[in-house]
């Protein structure tokens, strides 16, 4: 039975290889591509079959496999390498087989589809060919106008542009066809072929170019004279309108500057007929390639053009002469209207000057002041009597401008401004001349008048049983004041009798030498009065002289004190608030001194001495309040610079120790992990410290803000959120990259470390034991996750009773040196179990991974690194 099974194995073998070696060879004659189109679909059809037969090929491996498989659970095993040799060979030889099936028919399919494009392309190429020739072959038409030349430019440069785009198409069918040739090396593809195929098309492509070149030209020729008309047209429209604006009744020119204009039109107009002639000559060679229609009607266009130009020199020749005549009429016009005009000027300039001359300026005048004023308005009034014969003369010269065309109103209305002004300086010299002695009449009068004003508050002073001294010298300086006065008035006889006449200057007169006499008798009286009253200040005056400088000064100094008590925006202006308050404090006690020389005057004066006293209650309650202001500000001035201490001792701690971490961020490599994480270590006891250092630096900020302006405590606050920023920033940095260097460390490195249940020891919570590699790994096998969670809180207890160990004698107050002793001994008791912990610490980190949970341990590092610092600040201190 296995025998048989063998041979059917090997039946189906040698039957398999023999049809796939027959199908090799068919592939093999069929495997090409040259000849012609024929040969090449006969092979494509042969390959077809073929590639049809690769399912028959399948099956006849899917039986080698069955038999195989039939066969090699049967034989001994020193048979079973020889069926599966031949299982191998004969599936490699399957493989090859289909993938020869593939690649031939691919193969000449590929160059069958290729031919099939290439020869639809070239069919689509001719197809275009014998279009354009078509199109191009008529001759070019005559067209209606420029419109239509455009249109048919355009066409023949879209058809150009068609052929120069065939070309990029032309250059890809004569590279497949070159390609072809090289694969099927058939004649219908050869390079005589593509030769014919760029030599027709070349010769459309220089039909087009020629038909496009030739009605450029017609058609620029056109656009040139269409260009020059529509010049012309626009310089004709100009002409006119220019024309229409010099003819035109509404224009504001005169007839000299028309004149200029019109000779400059028909200087123009002259150049314009060359211009037309220059059209003629252009209109006939536009002909020649124009339709007999648009012929036509471009020498119709041209024929108007001439006539109105003519036109246009008819009515410019015309309005010339017109306004020759006007000329003439303006000339005599405009000379007498300047004579006007100059007379007008002159009369306005001497009545400027006059009316400039009365000029009574501003602010209060004295009484020369107005006499001049008055003699100025009598001088005033007879040089206007003068200008009167010139303003008829005006009126005049005005009438004989009126029997002229023009428009006289704007010199009517000069003439018109200058009687105006005439008659307004005339007025208010008038009024100014009766102001002036209407004011001149009161100024001779105020002396009298304030005289009886002033001789009862005199008489009342003198009455005074105690009056000022201040007050008997002004009224004296007033008596000589008065004396002056009356004694001016009795010297202007000769200025009064021209003014209020000759009576009422005679009897003003003699009021004024009544006044007088008065005078004289209440200035006696003041004399005598001022005499007395300086007896009696003498004996005042050296008290008076001294207090009062004491009690400005006392003043002066609590204004100071006043300012000193708003809050000072920084340390810098807390700082100069306290010596200020210092100099202040030196100034009082300079008065207490000064006080102490006037109290010795005023002994034997009830008066004085009551005042002194006051002084001297003002002077101690100033200075127990300025007492209180420099204790304030001196401990104001401290604690901020406590402040500022210790808050750039410890931003100077977290640049330093941000910048040492930063530095080990990067680093790589295992040698040297040992030492960062001892070092990491060592940087993280001092936390416990700075975090205390960071509640002190807050509390010092708290009593900063509560003296300080708004704008210095949102400073502060503002320093102390960025602080605290700081301080976690870098506590995250510092505990993270301690985990993953302790996560990293080699196992194989570590001491083994086991807990021991606290219920078998009477010692502490854990002893650390070695244990034997092997073994310890077989437990760590066994171990599953709630053996390991037991693991983690009999550390957490241990870490608990020792921290309680530390608490306790760091509470005891040492005072003798055997105590002192006693303490140290326990510290470095506990000292000594630390480095146990910390590999029974790290064996915890490596099994973290197994269970999980990094929340705990996160919270569980971060006691641990708290306990060893205190332990280390306890012994160090």
């Amino acid at each position: 039975m296995t025998q048989q099974l063998q041979d059917e194995f090997d039946s189906s073998v040698e039957n398999a290889e023999a049809w796939m070696k027959a199908i090799q060879e068919r592939l093999r004659i069929n495997d090409n591509t040259k000849g012609p189109r024929s040969a090449l679909e006969a092979r494509l059809r042969e390959t077809e079959k073929i590639r049809a037969l690769e399912p028959e090929g399948s099956l006849k491996m899917d039986l080698i496999l069955v038999k195989a498989d039939a066969a090699l659970r049967s034989i001994s095993e020193d048979k079973k390498h020889e069926v599966l040799s031949k299982l191998k060979d004969i599936k490699a030889l399957w493989e090859e087989t289909a993938i020869y099936i593939t690649h031939c028919h691919s193969r000449i399919e590929w160059v069958w589809l290729h031919w099939s494009e290439y020869l639809k392309a070239q069919d689509e190429f001719y197809a275009w060919i014998h279009n354009m020739r078509v199109t191009l072959e008529p001759d070019i038409e005559l067209q209606l106008g420029l419109k239509e030349k455009q249109w048919q430019l355009s066409h023949a440069q879209v058809l150009l542009n068609d052929v120069l785009n065939q070309s990029v198409l032309l250059e890809r069918l004569l590279e497949e066809a070159a390609s072809l040739f090289n694969r099927i090396g058939d004649p219908s593809v050869d390079e005589d072929v593509q030769k014919k195929m760029r030599v027709e098309y070349e010769g459309i492509r220089e039909e087009a170019q020629s038909r496009v070149k030739l009605l450029e030209k017609i058609t620029k020729e056109h656009e040139r004279y269409s260009a020059n008309v529509n010049q012309f047209q626009s310089w004709l429209n100009d002409m006119t309108e220019r024309l229409n604006c010099c003819i035109g009744e509404a224009t504001k020119s005169s007839a000299e500057d028309k004149l200029k204009a019109l000779k400059e039109i028909a200087k123009n107009i002259r150049s314009g007929g060359k211009k037309w002639k220059h059209l003629e000559n252009q209109c006939a060679e536009v002909i020649q390639n124009t339709s007999p229609l648009g012929a036509e009607r471009i020498k119709d266009e041209l024929e108007e053009l001439g006539k109105a130009l003519e036109k246009l020199k008819l009515l410019s020749s015309e309005e010339e002469e017109r306004l020759l005549k006007i000329q003439q009429s303006e000339r005599a016009y405009k000379s007498q209207a300047r004579q006007l005009e100059a007379d007008v000027q002159e009369l306005k300039k001497d009545l400027q000057r006059l009316e400039n001359d009365l000029d009574p300026g501003e602010g209060e005048k004295t009484e020369d002041e107005f006499v001049t004023l008055w003699r100025k308005c009598n001088a005033t009034r007879a040089a206007l009597a003068a200008e009167e014969s010139k303003v008829e003369r005006l009126k005049a010269q005005l009438k004989e401008l009126l029997r002229f065309s023009q428009d006289v109103q704007p010199h009517a209305e000069s003439v018109v401004s200058a009687i105006q002004q005439y008659q307004s300086v005339r007025g208010k010299t008038s009024k100014m001349s009766t102001d002036t002695e209407t004011q001149l009449r009161g100024l001779f009068q105020n002396p009298l008048q304030d005289f009886e004003q002033w001789k009862p508050s005199v008489q009342m002073l003198l009455e005074t049983p105690e009056p000022a001294l201040a007050h008997i010298e002004a009224a004296l300086a007033e008596s000589s004041q008065f004396k002056e006065k009356l004694m001016t008035l009795q010297l202007k006889k000769d200025l009064l009798n021209n003014i209020l006449g000759e009576e009422k200057a005679k009897s003003f007169l003699q009021e004024v030498a009544e006044a007088s006499k008065e005078r004289e008798i209440l200035h006696k009286s003041l004399l005598q009065s001022k005499s007395k009253l300086q007896n009696l200040i003498s004996q005042h005056k050296d008290f008076d002289a001294g207090f009062t400088p004491l009690q400005k000064k006392l003043f002066a100094i609590k204004a100071k004190l006043d300012l000193e008590k708003e809050p000072r925006p920084d340390l810098l202006g807390k700082k100069t608030q306290l010596q200020r308050l210092q100099m202040i404090q030196d100034d009082l006690a300079e008065l207490a001194i000064q006080m102490e020389e006037i109290e010795k005057l005023v002994q034997s004066n009830t008066t004085h001495r009551h005042e002194m006293n006051q002084l001297s209650s003002d002077s101690q309650a100033l200075k127990r309040s300025l007492e209180m202001m420099i204790q304030q500000s001196e401990e104001h001035v401290q604690k901020h610079w406590a402040y500022n201490d210790k808050l750039s001792d410890l931003q100077q701690w977290i640049t330093v120790t941000t910048e040492k971490i930063d530095s080990y961020q990067g680093a790589d490599g295992e040698q040297n992990t040992e030492g960062r994480v001892a070092d990491l270590e060592r940087w993280l006891a001092e936390f416990p410290d700075k975090e205390i250092q960071l509640h002190l630096v807050e509390a010092h900020g708290q009593l900063v803000m509560e003296n300080s302006s708004p704008e210095e405590t949102a400073h502060v606050q503002a320093e102390l959120d960025q602080l605290k920023e700081s301080w976690r920033s870098l506590k995250e940095m510092a505990t993270g990259l301690l985990k993953k260097w302790q996560l990293n460390r080699p196992v194989a490195d570590k001491k083994k470390i086991v807990f021991v249940d606290s219920r078998w020891m009477s010692g502490p919570a854990f002893h650390p034991l070695d244990v034997d590699p092997k073994h310890k790994q077989e437990r760590i096998e066994g171990q599953n996750t709630s053996s390991h969670l037991k693991l983690l809180r009999d550390f957490e207890e241990w870490l608990q009773g020792e921290n309680t160990k530390l608490t306790k004698i760091l509470a005891v107050t040492s005072s003798s040196t055997e105590e002192i002793k006693a303490q140290q001994s326990k510290l470095e008791e506990l000292q000594s179990r630390v480095p146990d912990g910390q590999r029974l610490f790290e064996d915890l980190l490596h099994l973290h991974p197994v269970t999980g949970n990094s929340e705990d341990l996160e919270d569980l590092r971060y006691r641990w690194m708290l306990y060893k610092s205190k332990l280390k600040e306890s012994m160090s201190s």
